[in-house]
């Protein structure tokens, strides 16, 4: 091929992070650390006075952005920039700067990045992908502290002189928030997921996004053109003339469904036969409550606990979760808040967690709790003081027998004693749950169901363990295959054990928030489904225009196939049937 000629049609596959079709030329957004020369500093207390004048001008510059998405967005979507502010408070992160300092004499602006990337570092190996992702958040506070040491002028303002679609290896939330509508038809990037602020703010302005897509930046160059579809997460390098013809309608198609998904979003979640379920929402802290009620979740069926101790890097106190927890309650409203207890270890390291040969086989969630009930005390004390203001149940993670579960049910007992001898009564009685996430406890379910008021399956971990795929792993990612036989044969187990003894059967993984996975879960006996809250008007839909009969049918044809493949197309085309216009 001839450097005039030109350049194939080229399709790459990532996550999608915000729907809709977009199309254009291509903006490649350069990005990186600056490089900073090591020098030796004169005055080391002179030098930590400039990193302190640096964080208060941050400080004021985030504030003023946050601001300004106030007024544009809303303030769910400005809260964060919250965890920006957070960032810049961070006592050990400060700590550890000012301590390189003066222990290696030389300059701020060198032992600044230095400590900043090594906090970066620890995040993106953190398996959990919420969490992995916070990663951004620390590379766009430091970059902007950077900006202030070097006195160098901010690149974080994504500027494209006309109509395109910006490419980059991955976007901080403050690059994504300087978008405009009416520059930036959509954004691609080789790194980040779903739960990323850039996507949630992607979504919030309503521009397609795709993140996550491998191999990005060697397939694209200056004078490309791209075609993003955001809700299959697919990227399509120098269209031809066909795909882009047969993208017109689909962008048609993409909008009206989107129009009547919004119409619904406030009806009762029920089949069309009159089946009752529940959808609610995962969250992280107070601040999500505010998309929870915009897309009318039924409550919060998972509140990760953790998210806490990894904002403040250190072990809250009782008063510091009691103050977040009863906050969480309060702007619920009456509806159920499920609080996980601590899911720290395996890759959510904090304190004294030291490094394990397997981590996620190792030092964390429930065990960590029962080994150090000083931890487990005051967190459980938070909880049962912030019950008082609403409705709450308690969730003890990685659960492996029976005899685990009630370990951790009669130390809960006993802190419940303490409690209300103390005069602390909740305002409604407190269920008691556990996740199913390890397969042991699939296994023993009989006898797990016995011992709880409900059980929340995570999918994202079970579907690991059964197939032992470590789904942070990109040489075996393509194993990590929730539509295997075994798993949705292990789901129908566990969701029939629960139906027989009255206990209501939750989801609380990704495959919740699935449109195309949340109809069989459903149709195989799960009552709750707990989500993203973004996630929740499309599965409403989708389950609203089902009637339960037609679940049921389509859980037993999916527990009969052998293949994967032919799993994931008999839900696929179930979803679309639900989906396509109607007159």
């Amino acid at each position: 091929m001839s450097a005039d000629s030109p350049r194939p049609e080229v399709r790459l596959k990532g996550i999608a992070a915000a729907p809709g079709v977009g199309q254009g030329s291509v903006y490649i957004l350069t990005q990186g650390m600056a490089i900073v020369a090591c020098v030796r500093a004169v005055d080391q207390e002179a030098e930590v006075r400039r990193f302190e004048q640096a964080l208060h001008e941050t400080r004021l510059e985030i504030a003023k952005l946050r601001q300004e998405v106030v007024e544009r967005l809303g303030e769910s979507e400005a809260a964060i920039f919250d965890a920006h502010l957070l960032v810049l408070e961070d006592v050990a992160l400060i700590d550890d700067v000012t301590k390189e300092v003066r222990k290696t004499g030389f300059n701020i602006e060198f032992c600044f990045q230095e400590v900043a990337q090594r906090y970066i570092t620890i995040f993106e190996n953190i398996e959990d992908d919420f969490l992995r992702e916070r990663a951004s958040d620390i590379r766009d506070v430091t970059g902007r502290v950077m900006d202030k040491l070097m006195g160098t002028k901010s690149a974080q303002a994504v500027v494209a002189v006309e109509k395109q679609v910006v490419v980059a290896k991955d976007l901080t939330p403050s690059e994504t928030a300087s978008m405009s509508t009416d520059t930036v038809l959509a954004f691609v990037t080789q790194e980040g997921g779903r739960t990323g602020h850039s996507a949630i703010m992607a979504r919030a302005l309503e521009i397609p996004a795709v993140v996550g897509v491998r191999g990005l930046l060697d397939a694209v160059q200056d004078g490309d053109t791209m075609l993003v579809d955001g809700e299959a997460g697919l990227v399509i390098v120098n269209p031809t003339s066909a795909t882009i013809d047969s993208y017109r309608d689909k962008q048609v198609a993409i909008k009206s469904r989107r129009n009547r998904v919004m119409a619904e979003v406030a009806l009762p979640d029920e089949t069309t036969d009159g089946t009752h379920y529940n959808l609610l929402a995962n969250i992280g802290s107070p601040e999500d409550m505010e998309d929870a009620h915009t897309y009318v979740a039924h409550g919060v069926g998972l509140y990760r606990t953790e998210n806490l101790f990894l904002r403040l890097d250190d072990w809250p106190t009782e008063e510091q979760q009691f103050d977040e927890y009863a906050e969480v309650v309060r702007q619920a409203k009456g509806r159920l808040v499920t609080f996980r207890t601590l899911d720290l270890g395996g890759d959510k390291k904090l304190g004294d967690l030291t490094d394990e040969a397997n981590p996620f086989m190792g030092y964390r969630a429930i065990r960590l709790c029962l080994d150090r009930p000083d931890i487990f005390a005051a967190q459980l004390r938070a909880i049962l003081r912030a019950s008082v203001y609403g409705p709450v149940a308690v969730m003890f993670p990685m659960i492996s027998g029976v005899e685990e579960l009630r370990r951790a049910k009669e130390f809960y007992q006993t802190i419940a004693v303490q409690m209300a001898s103390k005069g602390v009564v909740p305002k409604a009685p407190i269920r008691l749950g556990a996740m199913i996430e390890i397969p042991a406890a699939a296994v023993v379910i009989d006898d797990l169901v016995a011992e709880v008021d409900f059980v929340s399956v995570g999918t994202n971990d079970l579907v690991q363990y059964l197939l032992a795929v470590d789904r942070g792993n990109q040489r075996i990612a393509s194993h990590y295959e929730p539509a295997n036989p075994a798993v949705v044969r292990t789901l129908e187990r566990i969701f029939s054990s629960a139906a027989k003894k009255g206990v209501t059967a939750a989801v609380c993984g990704e495959l919740a928030g699935d449109p195309l996975w949340a109809p069989l879960l459903i149709g195989l006996g799960a009552t709750e489904l707990s989500m993203s809250s973004p996630s929740i008007p499309e599965v409403r839909f989708i389950l609203r225009h089902s009637s339960a009969k037609e679940l049921k049918l389509l859980a037993q044809a999916a527990v009969a196939l052998g293949d994967s493949v032919k799993i994931k197309n008999l839900l696929a085309d179930f979803a679309l049937s639900k989906v396509k216009h109607r007159s």
